[in-house]
């Protein structure tokens, strides 16, 4: 027998009451749900949300998380099964980042050099690094639960789906409070604080999702 039938074969065999699909829709709804109450619990979203979501940017950074979300969930939902191919799912992510990359060239070619800085750094860097894992601390842990019940090839390429998965999420809640609305902010302090989360994801998956 195949080491890749085997692998297959265990999965099946897991003791799981539901399919791991289910079982990780589950947890990305609970996981937006708590961290939904969270934001609205503590920081709740920007006052001037209905008027500001009419502009191109804040659009933009709203509709960003969002698609790096969906496709960021969409490779954990495949990482946990066996003999399953991550590249396709994975290029998925170029095409956020791709847009993104326009933005920000676009808004270098309008504002002057002199701008540049000022609306790279914007007024909540610091709070956006502490927030946005934070944030990703509940869908993180059901993913990590879940993907513990499946049969990752790679642990910490799991662990780090999640973790992507789980920040971007939390980067999407958090744009609806961040009165941060330049590409250019986006760009680092959103990218940083995500890559953070899917490193904890690594480091975690790692080891915990080993078998």
């Amino acid at each position: 027998m195949k080491t890749n039938d085997l692998i297959s074969l265990l999965a099946e065999d897991a003791p799981v009451g539901m399919r791991l699909g289910r079982m990780l829709a589950i947890a990305l709804l609970v996981g937006v749900v708590v961290s939904a109450l969270v934001l609205l619990s503590t920081v709740g979203v920007r006052p001037n949300l209905a008027a500001a979501i009419e502009t191109a940017r804040v659009l933009f950074k709203i509709g960003f998380t969002l698609v790096l979300a969906a496709a960021a969930c969409r490779l954990v939902f495949i990482v946990g099964r066996p003999g399953l191919s991550l590249k396709a799912r994975g290029l998925q992510l170029a095409v956020p980042l791709v847009f993104l990359a326009i933005a920000v060239a676009s808004e270098l070619s309008v504002l002057p050099s002199e701008a540049w800085t000022a609306s790279m750094l914007g007024r909540n860097a610091a709070f956006c690094l502490f927030f946005i894992p934070v944030l990703s601390l509940a869908p993180l842990a059901g993913f990590l639960l879940v993907l513990k019940n499946g049969a990752p090839e790679s642990p910490g390429l799991a662990g780090a789906s999640a973790g992507l998965a789980a920040g971007a999420i939390a980067a999407s809640l958090y744009a609806f409070h961040c009165p941060d609305d330049s590409p250019l902010f986006l760009a680092v302090w959103y990218s940083i604080a995500v890559l953070l989360v899917t490193t904890i994801g690594y480091l975690i998956g790692r080891r915990w999702l080993r078998w």
